[in-house]
């Protein structure tokens, strides 16, 4: 009797599972809501941004911040143009403004009620970035000291940014956006009665893109700095927009207590931090000077919008949206006002330990808390996965009368599908890839983003949907109800995830909560069908699962669109990692979070394969895309590729008492920054006889006899050309003097030498014929470290142009030294002289196409052996 009923039972099933389909014809609009969710919600809320305040304003409200003024403060800061340390424009009149515009702030200032004190800082040192020595001399900073008349406290809350640009850039964006904010901040806290417990420092330091030079100059010698206990770093990696906080710390957690308390429209996230820090980020900021050299804790924040035009002559005041000042100022001023009044600024060791989880939800509201509570919440979470997908297979038992070890079994199967499908996609990515990149044809989204979707977006939700559409047409007879099979498979997805949480937690990955949420809102939607028994239903579990799935949904695709933001156009500055597959990873991984749960439904459709196959069928049209002008990478003013070009002459001497020139020549120096360095070659070197840095000296000479403006030139020289071509104006050009040579010992020899040349000037030394530099004038740190010679030495001046002078010992296994000592290479640059640049450069720089952008100087190469 048992056993009939049973079969009854089953034959009830099969009819439900041929009957439990939804008409093909929806599935667009299924598909078009998640989309229209998207851009209608997600992208509207990333470039959300408030009124711009005008200074009629500031009357009926006094105390705010007033974006107008801001605004047109750096209208004015901007039309000085590029402000290249050791120019007239840096050094002159960027510094003379500086001091104009807080003298008026000072003027208008409650004198009653603060102490304001301003200094111009003229520095010089040296110290070890990366594996080059950063050595400066007489670099300005412009410091204000704000301290309240009742203090108590000597300590000191420090907020920097930086005035100085690169070559051929007004810095708008970078940083000038963020000097006016500081200047606003600053007259808005000393014209109102603002309380304050501690003292600010604002510091706009001149020498930030030589690299990092003001901050280290501040940091290690100014007397103000002693008292400094924690930092806010504001910089720029595009033209205004939202300011990302993308690093906090190092630990100190009570900083994103006070950001998440005090910030207005916030924009922050651990999954940046951990980015950041693990160096995905071709960058540095001034905020890794003042952690490493002053010991500080800190606030990192950048604006990143439109980061195609960072560090280019595109950066300019007007492509900055307007609403951006009052955003960026209403936080700043907020979270100056915060922590200056911070009980934790007394001593900030005190409270030193442990780090903070933190996140925006769309720009609506911040999350944060400390790792130690968020470690328990993902254990909690992953806890209650694990024993409701246990009930859950349990209550399917009893209401489809299967056995339970038959449900396992297929619960088994479906993760295995699952993972195969999974493996599918992220296969099918990385293999496109791969082989865009193999045929030279990668960032073909660059500039044209909406490539992302076809390339990686439809890859891997069709490998994540076709297995399990397959075995779901393929079991018709013999398997669960189609529902029930769905809800096994998405089960199945969320105990994969389950156990990827736990691993993170285990390696005390703070990003875990990343996966947390995705596993928990979709354990919310299985708990809701569970009580109200809609789980039992052909559809009606519909409801709560789609409805538990929107705000993850929104959050992880805003995720993904602020990754775009950030990470798409600094891909224009990458040359030595692939960087589709970093795109199309990372891709991939969004897609694991934000579609695992929607795209199994896509099987409850008729015509499930073919809706899927759609996908695949879309990937190979946009990889045919990629081929074509369709997808051309580069678009003039908006996405620029971009290239270097230095007008040099070389002298290279021979290895001799009299130093004699072996050979000089002279042309033009080309240097592709990203993946894609041929984009050229039929164009700028027809009918030339440009040559290969990987075929042309490379072996013989030090930076294969190149003129290496800095140190990320070095990972960029194999696709470099040189085009020979006229000499250009050689009074610029550096010269080397042997002060002294002398000898301690049979085994050591001490050279002393004098350089003198432009105010960039980069020095390779290779010690040669089994010779070691043991000691030398500079940081002892490239010595201690045993970084791999040549020894790079990137010197500098703003002020003074006396000659660099230093001494290097040298020690020899025996006391033989015949033959040269080392080799020396000294590379000048004339980075803001247009006046030398002659009408054959300006010709050649004309043949560039528009969507190149060249940054171009005079510079010049001379090697010696010695």
């Amino acid at each position: 009797m048992r056993e009939l009923k049973m079969k009854s039972k089953y034959e009830n099933m099969k009819i439900i599972y041929n009957r439990s389909k939804i008409g093909w014809y929806w599935a667009p609009l299924f598909v078009s809501f998640w989309f229209l969710l998207f851009y209608l919600v997600v992208v509207s809320s990333f470039h959300r941004m408030p009124r711009l305040k005008t200074q009629l304003d500031e009357l009926q409200q006094p105390g705010q911040f007033i974006g107008e003024r801001a605004e047109n403060t750096l209208l004015r800061l901007s039309k000085i143009g590029p402000k290249v340390v050791g120019s007239a424009a840096n050094e002159q009149v960027a510094v003379q403004f500086l001091l104009s515009e807080i003298t008026d702030i000072i003027d208008g200032a409650r004198t009653d009620l603060y102490s304001i004190e301003k200094d111009v800082q003229i520095a010089s040192g040296n110290y070890l970035l990366w594996s080059m020595v950063n050595v400066y001399q007489s670099v300005q900073n412009v410091v204000v000291k704000l301290s309240p008349r009742n203090a108590s406290s000597e300590a000191a809350l420090l907020i920097n940014t930086h005035f100085d640009s690169v070559p051929g850039s007004s810095g708008a964006g970078d940083a000038g956006m963020m000097c006016v904010i500081m200047l606003e901040v600053l007259r808005v806290i000393t014209k109102y009665e603002t309380p304050l417990t501690y003292s600010v420092v604002f510091l706009f330091n001149g020498a930030e893109e030589n690299p990092l030079q003001g901050s280290h100059a501040f940091i290690t010698q100014h007397p103000w700095a002693q008292n400094v206990k924690a930092v806010m770093n504001l910089d720029s990696a595009g033209s205004g927009g939202r300011e990302i906080l993308f690093q906090s710390g190092p630990d100190n957690p009570w900083l994103m207590k006070y950001y998440g308390k005090n910030i207005v429209h916030p924009f922050a996230s651990t999954i940046g931090e951990e980015l950041f820090q693990n160096g995905f980020v071709p960058s540095e900021t001034d905020y890794r000077v003042f952690r490493d050299y002053g010991e500080i804790p800190g606030l990192d924040m950048a604006q990143v919008l439109n980061g195609y035009v960072y560090h280019t002559k595109y950066d300019r005041f007007n492509l900055i949206p307007r609403r951006t000042y009052q955003l960026t100022g209403d936080n700043i001023l907020a979270l100056v006002k915060a922590l200056a009044n911070a009980e934790e600024l007394e001593n900030p060791s005190k409270y030193a330990e442990g780090h903070m989880i933190f996140f925006d939800v769309l720009g609506w509201f911040f999350v944060y808390y400390p790792e130690s509570t968020g470690e328990i919440i993902n254990i909690c979470v992953c806890v209650v996965v694990c024993l409701t997908i246990v009930g859950y297979i349990w209550i399917m038992s009893s209401s489809t009368g299967m056995f339970r070890r038959r449900i396992w079994v297929k619960f088994g199967i479906l993760t295995a599908l699952q993972v195969a499908g999974v493996g599918l996609g992220i296969g099918l990515v990385l293999s496109i890839a791969l082989f865009l990149d193999a045929v030279n044809l990668p960032m073909s989204w660059f500039s044209q983003n909406w490539m992302l979707f076809g390339l990686y977006f439809c890859p891997m939700i069709f490998g994540m949907g076709i297995v399990p559409a397959i075995y779901f047409s393929r079991t018709k007879e013999h398997g669960l109800p189609l529902g029930y099979g769905i809800q096994l498979l998405m089960h199945s997805h969320c105990l994969i995830l389950t156990v990827v949480t736990v691993i993170m937690i285990s390696y005390s990955i703070r990003s875990a909560f990343v996966i947390m949420l995705c596993i928990a809102f979709y354990t919310l939607s299985v708990l809701l069908n569970m009580i109200t028994r809609a789980h039992k239903t052909n559809f009606l579990w519909l409801i709560p699962h789609c409805l538990c799935q929107v705000l993850p949904f929104m959050f992880y695709t805003y995720c993904c669109y602020a990754f775009y933001v950030v990470f798409v156009p600094m891909q224009g500055r990458e040359c030595n990692t692939n960087p589709e597959i970093l795109i199309g990873f990372f891709t991939a991984l969004m897609v694991i979070l934000f579609a695992p749960f929607l795209v199994p439904l896509l099987c409850l459709f008729r015509k499930s394969k073919t809706i899927i196959s759609m996908f695949g069928v879309c990937t190979i049209l946009f990889i045919i895309f990629a081929a074509t002008p369709i997808a051309f990478p580069y678009a003039e003013k908006t996405a620029p590729q971009r290239f270097f070009a230095v007008h040099t002459a070389r002298t290279f001497h021979n290895a001799d008492r009299a130093s004699t020139v072996n050979h000089t020549d002279s042309g033009y120096f080309v240097l592709p920054v990203d993946r894609r360095p041929h984009t050229l070659d039929d164009i700028l070197f027809e009918n030339t006889n440009y040559s290969k840095a990987a075929a042309n000296d490379c072996d013989s000479e030090i930076m294969c006899g190149y003129p290496i403006y800095s140190s990320r030139w070095l990972n960029a020289v194999d696709n470099s050309y040189f085009v020979p071509g006229p000499e250009p104006n050689k009074d610029y050009l550096p010269t080397l003097s042997i002060i002294d040579k002398s000898s301690s010992n049979a085994r050591s020899i001490k050279f002393t030498l004098e350089i003198a040349g432009p105010d960039h000037t980069s020095i390779f030394i290779q010690p040669v014929n089994g010779t070691r530099l043991v000691d030398w004038t500079f940081t002892k740190e490239p010595l201690e470290q045993n970084v791999k010679p040549p020894y790079y030495v990137y010197w500098s001046y703003a002020l003074d142009p006396t000659p660099l002078q230093f001494s290097m010992e040298f020690e020899h296994d025996s006391d033989d030294w015949t033959g040269s000592t080392f080799r020396i290479a000294i590379m000048g640059h004339r980075t803001h002289h247009d006046m030398y640049i002659d009408e054959e450069f300006r010709e050649f720089l004309a043949t560039f196409p528009p969507w190149a952008h060249v940054s171009s100087w005079i510079g010049s190469y001379n090697s010696w052996e010695l």
